[in-house]
């Protein structure tokens, strides 16, 4: 029988998965200079963890999680975003009480799972990486948060890439707008997909979200949320462009854009690439907004919140799309070659120093000629070789070369043994003379 991952997975082998450290240690760094600090939480949560934050009408939770029952008969499901367990564990673990700084910055990175149909950047194991912050209802931490994502896929050295933004305003904002918008479409009901036939009187919005091109002529001559926003939700998003104005973020305002999750409101954004990966049509990377209500939901104190998250599978294919190459230099410091049947333990010993020392090395397995080690150290890239034979270790030294300038000098074993950063600092500053 021939085994095979299953459908919509991918094994992330050797040779790619420095591409994935890479992403992940840029990010980390961005992050702590935000003051950002990691959350983990487990893969797989109770349902209605999900089933009460995402909405019941969502795709999410209608279609795509992955949901079953354990052996206590307990309703579990492996998570199919970050947030909503990120919420839990800040009102399990009471990470809103009075001695925690506000606001309340995390981060977190791993797994999601969503059966839909697989594709390019769309898998049903696939990883996120996102932010939440908890505790100030302020527009300038919503900016924060955006300019944070902008920022983070900047450094990797993208470049054509689009931010676009929207608000869904506050309760009262979005009860006004959920009247007329029904007022509208209800004389298309009949015209409706099935889906958004369902949404109409249950979650209007999401019909504006459909994916059906007859739903969406219809959503064309929708009302415009930004008509029906209370006097307080335009202050707030009001003074969101304010301040991407004042970072010189380019925006983009796209009174259609919902998103997927109904637990948004207020600012909401989405940060896009139009890149030769998904055929040059504009495909978010990046979203996220504000969730003020959803620490409340899952059993909290009125908590204001907001975040975003990033899907990794779609960043590398977009950098790999443009050209864009990762620091994923793995190459090796130093290559120790044993010449002779009885320098075994010597090469351990060396190899031994010179990791504890604080640099990669390694040492031939195969019983190879020295020919053959010293082409293995050149196919691994190493920056030098530590050649020992049988007379070198009674005399007790070894010879150090340099790969690239073929430079050579003798060292002493017992200095490889006590200090073998400074052996190689000493051969660099003598190099040459």
């Amino acid at each position: 029988m021939k085994y095979q991952r299953p459908k919509g997975t991918t094994d992330i082998i050797p040779g790619e998965s420095e591409k994935w450290q890479s992403v992940e240690e840029r990010a980390r760094k961005l992050f702590n200079k935000y003051r950002y600090n990691e959350i983990r939480t487990p893969i797989f949560e109770s349902f209605e963890v999900f089933s009460r934050t995402s909405g019941e009408t969502s795709d999410i939770v209608t279609k795509e999680m992955y949901d079953f029952f354990d052996k206590g008969e307990r309703h579990i499901t492996l998570r199919p975003e970050g947030t909503a367990g990120v919420v839990r564990a800040y009102v399990e673990n009471k990470l809103y009480g009075p001695e925690i700084q506000k606001p309340f910055k995390t981060f977190y990175m791993g797994p999601m799972f969503r059966y839909e149909r697989p594709q390019a950047g769309r898998l049903r194991e696939f990883h996120q990486i996102g932010v939440e912050a908890f505790g100030v209802d302020n527009p300038a931490l919503d900016v924060e948060v955006m300019s944070m994502a902008v920022e983070l896929l900047r450094s990797f050295g993208l470049k054509n890439l689009k931010l676009a933004i929207n608000t869904l305003g506050d309760v009262e904002s979005r009860t006004n707008y959920r009247n007329a918008l029904v007022a509208y479409l209800e004389p298309f009901e009949s015209q409706l997909s099935a889906d958004s036939k369902e949404r109409l009187h249950k979650n209007p919005l999401r019909v504006l979200d459909s994916k059906d091109l007859n739903d969406q002529k219809i959503v064309a001559d929708a009302p415009d949320i930004l008509d029906y926003l209370t006097p307080d939700a335009q202050e707030h998003f009001d003074k969101v462009k304010m301040l991407l104005d004042t970072l010189e973020i380019p925006y983009e305002i796209d009174s259609n854009m919902v998103r997927g999750l109904d637990y948004y409101n207020h600012t909401i954004f989405e940060i896009m690439s139009d890149s030769k990966a998904f055929g040059g049509k504009w495909t978010t990377v990046c979203a996220g907004g504000r969730y003020n209500g959803l620490v409340e939901q899952l059993g909290g104190p009125e908590t204001p919140g907001i975040g975003f998250g990033l899907g990794v599978e779609r960043l590398l294919l977009v950098l790999d799309a443009e050209g864009i190459k990762l620091n994923n230099d793995n190459g090796l410091d130093v290559y120790v070659v044993g010449i002779g049947d009885k320098t075994l333990s010597g090469t351990m010993k060396l190899v031994h120093a010179i990791r504890k020392a604080g640099l990669s090395a390694e040492r031939d397995y195969l019983e190879r000629k020295p020919k053959g080690q010293f082409k293995n150290a050149s196919r691994l890239n190493a920056k030098y070789t530590l050649t020992v034979g049988e007379e070198e270790l009674a005399a007790g030294k070894a010879n150090l070369k340099e790969m690239s300038s073929g430079q050579e000098v003798a060292v002493s074993l017992s200095e490889i043994q006590t200090n073998f950063a400074k052996v190689i600092q000493n051969f660099n500053s003598t190099k040459g003379e």
